[in-house]
Order: structure tokens, then C-alpha cells, then sequence
């Protein structure tokens, strides 16, 4: 039997290019021996102290499903959190939402207390986010966003990668075979960056 590598995953709950990641990333450890571990970063923070706003947010909304995830992950651990990601996104599957939905809702389906839609407001676990944050930005080097992912083999060495970045998320032995690259070039000694066409 294969032994199990450990995937950690950083991700902005409200990146649409890292919930696809996310999706692939479960995909894949239904065909590999993948144990996921999910932790909230935060695009918010990311950008804090550039002078523009890449991510057009000037109302700071998008801090508020960050903030929820990481009370989320504080007080119910990472299988929590990828439920309430999973919920976050539900309906843009099916064309019933342009963007993540209500995030009571989303609580709701993802078996937590709604209630917690009130941390998003609030900066009881900002402490908490900033530090998964910095956490995760601070294993790849340069410019980086969401997602990222810190994949740790059988001997315990970990190789971090920002993304994979992907517009659909392969499924079955596809998926597996994303994951098997992924590991391949990103363990490479020097390797730093792969990017493909813009589509």
C-alpha cells in the first residue's frame, strides 16, 4: 500500500480560481494517498501595502469570508472548513450565483452554527488569520497568491508551490495525474515558476 503524502492548502475563500484548486486537490485524494489539510490566507492581507487595489475591493469585503473561515477553522478544525468552502460555492456550480452566496446559508449547509457569519465583521480572530496567512505565504518565495499548496512526503520533506492555478478541475485518474506532476516539478532542486497560456 502507497504511503500517504499530507497536502496543505492556503486559500482566499473568495478566489473562484481556488475553489476549482480545491476541488481538484479533494479529487485527487480520492485516487492518491493525499490526507488534506485546509487553512484560510486572505488577499486582503496579501495587498495591504501596495498603493493599488488588484482586487477591486475598496469596501474590504472580501476580508469578511476570510475572517470567517478562520474562526471557522479555529473552533471546528480543517475537514469544517472544507465544508463551509464547498457551501461558499455550491451554487456557482449550477449558474444559481455569480459569487459566493449567503454566508449564513453556507454555515448552515456546511453543518455549523450561522451564527459564526458574525466573525466576518469582527476582529476577534484576525490574530489567527494573519498568522495562517503569513504561514502559508512565507513557503513560497516572491510574488505569490492563491492558492497555496505544501505537499509533505513519507520522509517528511515538503515541497511548496503557489497553485496550481486552473479554470476546471480534472476528476479521476486525470486528477491523480495532475498531482504526480505537480510533485514532479516542484520537487525539482531550483525549480521556481511554470506558467501557461492565458485562455
Amino acid at each position: 500500500m502507497a504511503e500517504t503524502w499530507t497536502a496543505d492548502i492556503w486559500f482566499d475563500p473568495s478566489c473562484p480560481l481556488s475553489r476549482v484548486t480545491a476541488r481538484w486537490l479533494a479529487e485527487a485524494a480520492r485516487v492518491r494517498p493525499i490526507a488534506v489539510r485546509r487553512h484560510v490566507m486572505s488577499l486582503t492581507i496579501l495587498n495591504e501595502h501596495r498603493d493599488d487595489d488588484p482586487e477591486g475591493d475598496p469596501e474590504g469585503y472580501l476580508l469578511i469570508p476570510a475572517r470567517i473561515c478562520a474562526a471557522v477553522r479555529s473552533r471546528y478544525g480543517s475537514d469544517a472548513l472544507g465544508r463551509f468552502h464547498d457551501a461558499l460555492w455550491s451554487g456557482e456550480e449550477h449558474g444559481e450565483q455569480d459569487w459566493i452566496g449567503a454566508l449564513e446559508d453556507a454555515l448552515t449547509a456546511a453543518g455549523l452554527p450561522a451564527e459564526l457569519a458574525e466573525a466576518g465583521t469582527a476582529d476577534a480572530h484576525d490574530a489567527e488569520l494573519r498568522a495562517s496567512h503569513e504561514a502559508g505565504v512565507a513557503l513560497v518565495p516572491g510574488d505569490v497568491g492563491t492558492p497555496i499548496i505544501a505537499a509533505a512526503g513519507p520522509d517528511g520533506r515538503r515541497t511548496a508551490f503557489f497553485g496550481p492555478v486552473i479554470t476546471e478541475a480534472p476528476t479521476g485518474e486525470q486528477a491523480g495525474r495532475l498531482w504526480d506532476g505537480l510533485l514532479l516539478v516542484a520537487g525539482t532542486p531550483g525549480f521556481r515558476e511554470l506558467k501557461g497560456p492565458a485562455d
